[in-house]
């Protein structure tokens, strides 16, 4: 059974929809440690004064940010804390939109949505209204005390949580040298389009996920599991390692989804509601 990350509601005009939080993908890669290969002993990073090359205590090291000029702006823990966006355990959404209209590069992570306390009908039910609709949510949530800006997306019998990275992210093109748009900027022949695209045609195939692997981490894998059968393998003695709800009362669905559309305020605990946009099923 997957663990859930977090918990809280989603939040449609007055209706909350409480959900449980699971992370929809994992990491494939190798993970290597560092060891000694004197005594085969972990090895860890050490905190060095890069000018003396000295180890330093935590406690004496500080946040700083740097700014023009080359000088930094030293903050304190508190000063950083307060800055943190208030945790709401709320998926606030905006507004909604159609899936076309956000680009690719915006994806960042995707998550699972289960729905909580009974909240099946409404789930279902946001879940549906999206599919007819052709759109996906634009939502704000706080997970681990960072704000994220995140897309619902209505998949199968799942609601999908994919966070977004923010426009201003996003590097622009304008800061590499590419050629320009259209056929004419590089006088490209008839004939050499034509045939570009013949091969594209021969080459373009139904989208197939499991056809394509990560051939290095099989390879090294493999390499790995050969040594283990062969007893090459060397003995590492373990150091010891530092060991919400939202709400689940499921009101009259008719009563808040007819308050909602005639706009009355939500209630007193939620922050005033801002606009954002929404996605179609996978």
């Amino acid at each position: 059974m997957p663990h859930a990350i977090w918990k809280g509601a989603i939040s449609f005009g007055l209706v909350h929809v409480p959900v449980a939080l699971y992370p929809a993908s994992s990491e494939s890669g190798v993970d290597f440690d560092w060891l000694d290969k004197r005594s085969m002993d972990p090895v860890g990073y050490k905190r060095v004064n890069k000018r003396t090359g000295r180890e330093i205590d935590k406690s004496h090291i500080v946040k700083g940010v740097k700014v023009d000029g080359g000088d930094y702006v030293v903050l304190s823990d508190d000063e950083i804390k307060a800055a943190y966006p208030k945790t709401t355990q709320t998926i606030e959404i905006e507004s909604f939109a159609h899936a076309d209209e956000i680009p690719f590069t915006l994806l960042d992570r995707p998550y699972y949505l289960e729905p909580l306390a009974k909240g099946e009908k409404v789930y279902a039910l946001l879940r549906e209204a999206m599919l007819a609709a052709g759109v996906i949510g634009i939502a704000r949530v706080v997970m681990h005390t960072k704000e994220h800006l995140a897309a619902l997306i209505p998949s199968g019998p799942a609601l999908m949580l994919n966070t977004l990275r923010w426009a201003a992210d996003i590097r622009p093109w304008a800061d590499i040298n590419l050629p320009p748009e259209g056929r004419k900027g590089v006088n490209l022949k008839e004939a050499e389009l034509k045939m570009a695209q013949q091969l594209i045609g021969d080459m373009t195939e139904p989208w197939k996920p499991e056809a394509y692997s990560d051939r290095f981490t099989e390879a090294i894998h493999a390499l790995v599991a050969r040594r283990v059968e062969r007893g090459e393998t060397e003995q590492v003695e373990p150091m010891e390692e530092s060991g919400s709800t939202g709400p689940s009362n499921v009101v009259d669905l008719t009563e808040l989804l007819a308050k909602s559309l005639k706009g009355k305020p939500a209630a007193a605990h939620k922050p005033a509601a801002r606009k954002s946009p929404a996605r179609k099923r996978a």
